[in-house]
């Protein structure tokens, strides 16, 4: 029998493969629907490394390791996972695992994006109706007015609706900041050519939490644990879809996700 130091409870680690939770996994084990190495099993069964665990037949692996970069974008990099693009955002970060981005910056853009390998806190984040505030300090061509400033918080037609009212502060001449918890297309470039405004600079300062303070331009690094954790709290409560906002308390948490293994059955 393997050292319960290199061995991990059988419901726990079916559990850690983000199929169902603990008690589902044990319903399974009593069911004799679990099998490791082939064999039947029973509550208090252990899982040692190598080990073949399956479900109704079904081989289930350790879910890898969520992972959650910080990047700071700099000019000219595609925010996009086709190959095709010589300077798509995967080539130029070119981390071991595979990763994808939340959601973009244009590539005359620049500044804060996420990119992960889970994908189940993706619309979470990009929802507006989450109102998940994305800041942005933006250089234009013209001088930058009171009015100019007002029209941009109070909303502007673009793309067949009004954008949503936020915050917008005057930081110089030609300079402003604006936090918004939409995500248009090219929202910003769009609202400012609307009065007239040419985008010159356009830079993500943060996301959330999470500010591009002390990650120097073109780097990037890993979220700190803190910073997970403070994710996970606004996100709690987060729908995913708009039907999944009806019952928030049903809702996924960053980096942890709950499913009924009966359901993806009948769905597969």
């Amino acid at each position: 029998m393997a050292n319960n130091k290199d061995s991990i409870n059988l419901n726990k680690f079916i559990s850690s493969t983000g199929i169902c939770s603990r008690r589902e996994a044990e319903k399974l084990i009593i069911e004799g629907r679990v099998t490791i190495n082939g064999k039947p099993t029973q509550l208090g069964n252990r899982v040692i490394d190598g080990d073949e665990v399956k479900i109704d037949g079904s081989l289930l692996k350790s879910k890898p390791k969520t992972i959650y970069i910080a990047l700071n974008k700099p000019v000219g990099i595609v925010c996009t996972t086709d190959a095709k693009e010589r300077k798509n955002i995967i080539k130029y970060v070119n981390y071991p695992e595979r990763l994808f981005p939340i959601g973009r910056l244009d590539k005359p853009s620049e500044g804060l994006i996420f990119l992960t390998n889970d994908g189940d806190i993706v619309n979470k984040i990009l929802r507006a109706g989450n109102n998940h505030k994305k800041e942005y300090k933006v250089t234009v061509n013209r001088l930058v007015t009171d009015s100019f400033v007002k029209k941009m918080a109070n909303g502007i037609p673009i793309l067949g609706t009004i954008t949503q009212k936020c915050a917008v502060h005057k930081i110089s001449n030609y300079e402003f900041k604006i936090v918004l918890t939409q995500g248009l297309n090219r929202q910003i470039r769009r609202m400012c050519e609307y009065l007239g405004y040419e985008v010159t600079k356009l830079k993500r300062t943060r996301i959330m939490n999470v500010s591009l303070a002390g990650i120097p331009y073109g780097s990037w690094r890993e979220l700190s644990s803190k910073e997970v954790e403070t994710i996970n709290l606004l996100l709690a409560s987060s729908s995913k879809t708009a039907e999944a906002s009806k019952d928030q308390n049903k809702g996924k948490v960053f980096g942890r996700k709950r499913t009924n293994f009966n359901r993806n059955k009948r769905k597969s």
